[in-house]
């Protein structure tokens, strides 16, 4: 049995239907197939809720007591931001000190503290894939020692055991402990 491909008029070309069934199987497979599956993301490594997670960032920072730890001045604007921004959380509204904070970013942008605390709002609205970019941004532009320090490894920690990464949450956990550095002897 021949088969016309072609619609009526057009000048057709013969083929045998033996001809044509390998092309007929391969396209209905291909239709048939679908692809793997995503697989799924990896649980979270921790069930503590957003302000237990920052609760522990802060008191990984330690008193400071003892060991170098650098505070620049501050802009009196920026600090009246820092303290609203304070007061609303304490208040458990999250989404106003986020803004509150990103207005004092536009005026101080690369300020190692406010990267900080922007970090761990963003911890607290559960975004926590920018939680870790802040605190890494906090990082590099920071002293890289002291308090401040342990709370950017301690938020990244946080951010890894959130996406299911136990080997990048035990690194951050040992580069926390690194960023103590004895005071200076003052005699």
């Amino acid at each position: 049995m021949d088969v016309s491909i072609f619609p009526a008029g057009v000048p057709a070309v013969r083929l045998s239907a033996a001809r044509c069934m390998p092309l007929i199987v391969a396209t209905t497979l291909a239709a048939c197939a679908t692809s793997q599956p995503e697989a799924p993301p990896p649980a979270a490594l921790t069930t503590a809720s957003p302000q237990q997670q920052v609760a522990t960032i802060r008191a990984a920072a330690g008193d400071g007591e003892g060991e170098l730890a650098i505070q620049p001045l501050r802009d009196p604007e920026v600090e009246d931001l820092r303290e609203k921004a304070h007061r609303l959380e304490t208040q458990q509204y999250y989404d106003e000190p986020a803004s509150t904070l990103d207005q004092a970013l536009e005026i101080v942008p690369d300020d190692p503290a406010l990267l900080q605390e922007r970090a761990e709002a963003a911890l607290l609205l559960g975004e926590h894939a920018q939680a870790e970019a802040l605190a890494r941004r906090a990082f590099d532009t920071g002293t890289q020692v002291g308090p401040l320090c342990r709370r950017h490894w301690a938020t990244i920690e946080q951010s890894r055991l959130l996406e299911g990464d136990a080997v990048g949450a035990a690194a951050a956990d040992k580069r926390t402990d690194q960023c103590t550095v004895a005071g200076v002897n003052r005699f």
